[in-house]
Formats: C-alpha cells, structure tokens, sequence
C-alpha cells in the first residue's frame, strides 16, 4: 500500500482518544482528559509520578491492538486534541473535596475505581460520580481512604478522641468542628494549632486529624522555606499540616492568612514572556508546635488553638497507628453522619466574628448535638487576643 493511502499514525491516535476520553478546559486554559465513565481527569501535559496522559494512552493503544507509536506521533495527536479541547466548555477540576448538584459535597476516597462519598441533605451514598458533575484531580498527595462504615451510631467520633491527648471536652468539640468544616468545599475554616507541653502528642494528634480526610498516607511536614514552595504543596492536597513550627516570620504568617481565606498566585508563564499563570486556592491547614513566639493580630484571628496534655500511659507507634487504621472506616462514617445532621440544624449566624462560617459551623454544631462549640471557640479567640496583647 502506498504511504499516501495509509491512515497517519497521528489520526490513529487521535480517533482512539476521541474515542475513550473525554477532553476539557479549566478556566485557566489547562486541557484535561477524562477516560470515559471514570471521574479522575489529567492534565495531557503532565509527566508527573503519578502517571500522565500520555502514559495512558500509549498503554491503552497496546492493550487494544491497535499499536505502539513513536513520539512524534504522539505529540502531533495531543498538540491536536490540545487545540480542539480550547473549544470546549469550561469545567472546574478539585482535589478531594467538591461542590455537586442540588446541594451536595462530594468527598473523593482516592480509590482507582473511581467511588466517592456523595453527601448530600438527608445522608450520603459511596457511588461514582457523573464525570460531567464531579472532576477528580489526583497527585501524589492524594492518599486513599477506606470505604466508611455505615450505622456507626457516633462512636467512631469516640474513637477518635480516645485516641488523641485533647486536653478538654472544648477543645476536642472545636477539633470535631474543624473536621466537618474540612468536607465543605466553600467553608473557609481556622487553622487548629495543636498545642501543649513536650511529649503531649502533638504531631500524632495532627496526623490522627489530617488522616480522617487524606487517608493512612497523609502527613506533617516542614514549612518550607519560601512562599512559592509553600503555595506549590497547597496546590497539590486538600489538607496542608505544617509540623514542630518553633517561629513564624511575617512573610510565612501573611501566605498562612491566604492560605485559610483564600488568595490568588499569579506569576509568569513557563518558557513565555508576556503570558502568566495564575493559581488560586484556599485549603484547610493545621499547624503544631510548642511556642511560635509573637503571633500578628490578623493571623490570630484565623487559628484554632488546640491543646493537648501528656497521656498518662504510653502506647508504641505500631500499637497505636494499627489501632487507628482499624478503626478509621467507622470515624470517618460517623463522621459523615454528624455532617449530614450539623448541616440540617437551623442556627443564626454570628455576626461579630471574623470566621462567621467556621462559627456558623459551631452553631450549627451546637444545634444538633449540645456540644458548646461556639462558646468554645469565642474562648478560644479571647485567650489569642490576650496573647497578641
């Protein structure tokens, strides 16, 4: 057969991945591809750790019989698709937590089969998304979560405090709080900073708290040393867990306030001079340490200071951690079961608060359970002022 009669392997390729994906712009102009009938999207130019487009593709050309491409080919099919994905409608992609339809979140479990936690007004489903509805974006960040257990009746919320040195039924109601505040994709919340004496379990007390929302692989880590990087390991995770802070210089409390309410980076463009990039994000965030030192007034108004006592009998890691994992498929459904119930309490809004949804949250919370959340929480704000004073 003449070459002139032969299919090129450039339309192969595109047919196929018209085929099986579905392609996508965000408002940010980045081209995404969404294998038919799954909710996890990629950017086509990534070559991250966690598998690329590219990847994908090539590997589902080979399964399928139809063959293996050299790169030029491959870069020819996607430029294409690129360019005809800018056409389409714009969608938004989101890292574990999410808006849907008719007032429901959506929770991603991080699973490669693609289910999810939908809650919605009166309960929650473990389902798979519609792809047109719920857009997954996925990083290496992004640990999975077991399926949570149905009819905990409340005590995987137990298990969870059994587990952790809380100091106090306030503090360990404000920390319930915060994980519900962490399923709201639009709810900026404060930023618990666990507090106490040495050997109080701070660090285990965050990552017990970071785990229930970014599952076993979850953890603390250092601040980084520059905003940029800071902003970068926002981007790629729900939950950001900043552990042993020892000092807060200004530039790192200023990025930590945008970080809770949200901001917007905008810097140029790679391999362009006229062009940028722009990277908004509000994300939840935990931080521990012994004693920061001097805290400024409108960082203050955004943390939630938890405290923490030293237990009275130690346990091993392996123990603890074993016990944990066994247990977070019921705290995580019991979890789920209080959101359904706190967000269908009736509470009026605070209006003397700066974080007015985190302590509309605490009211809601109140409403449903009698806790004093928001009692707590204006304590909690009070003790912060006195220490900025």
């Amino acid at each position: 057969m003449a070459d002139d009669d032969k299919n090129p392997a450039r339309e192969v390729i595109t047919d196929y991945a018209q085929t099986h994906f579905r392609y996508f712009r965000t408002a940010d102009g980045t081209v995404y591809a969404q294998r038919n009938g799954h909710p996890v999207a990629r950017p086509i130019r990534s070559q991250g750790t966690t598998g690329s487009h590219r990847q994908e593709l090539m590997v589902g050309l080979y399964r399928d019989g139809i063959g293996v491409f050299n790169g030029t080919a491959l870069k020819e099919a996607l430029d294409l698709i690129e360019a005809l994905a800018l056409t389409e409608d714009v969608q938004t992609v989101h890292i574990r937590v999410a808006p849907g339809f008719d007032g429901a979140t959506w929770l991603d479990l991080g699973r490669s089969d693609g289910q999810s936690v939908r809650i919605h007004p009166t309960g929650w489903d473990i389902t798979i998304p519609d792809p047109r509805e719920v857009c997954w974006r996925r990083t290496q960040l992004t640990g999975e979560l077991p399926l949570p257990a149905r009819d905990t009746e409340g005590k995987g919320i137990d298990l969870l405090l059994r587990l952790t040195n809380f100091a106090n039924a306030e503090t360990e109601c404000l920390a319930i709080a915060w994980l519900i505040g962490c399923l709201g994709p639009s709810v900026p919340v404060p930023a618990p900073f666990l507090t106490g004496p040495q050997g109080a379990g701070k660090s285990t007390g965050g990552r017990m708290l970071v785990r229930v929302i970014e599952g076993m692989s979850g953890d603390l880590r250092r601040a980084p040393k520059d905003e940029e990087n800071l902003i970068a390991a926002v981007a790629a995770g729900w939950v950001t867990a900043l552990d042993n802070l020892s000092h807060m210089t200004p530039d790192l409390s200023d990025a930590m306030c945008c970080i809770v309410t949200g901001a917007e980076n905008v810097k140029r463009a790679l391999f362009t001079d006229g062009d940028v990039h722009r990277a908004r994000y509000r994300r939840p965030l935990l931080l521990t340490g012994i004693d920061v030192g001097v805290i400024r007034p409108d960082l203050a108004e955004r943390l939630l200071p938890l405290r923490l006592e030293r237990p009275k009998v130690r346990r091993t890691e392996a123990e603890l951690w074993a016990e944990y994992a066994e247990a977070l498929p019921v705290i995580l459904g019991s979890l789920l079961d209080l959101t359904v119930k706190v967000r269908a309490a009736q509470a009026d809004i605070p209006t003397d608060l700066r974080m007015a949804d985190f302590a509309h949250l605490c009211a809601q919370l109140d409403a449903a359970t009698g806790l004093g959340a928001l009692s707590a929480y204006r304590a909690s704000l009070d003790d912060l002022n006195d220490d900025v004073i």
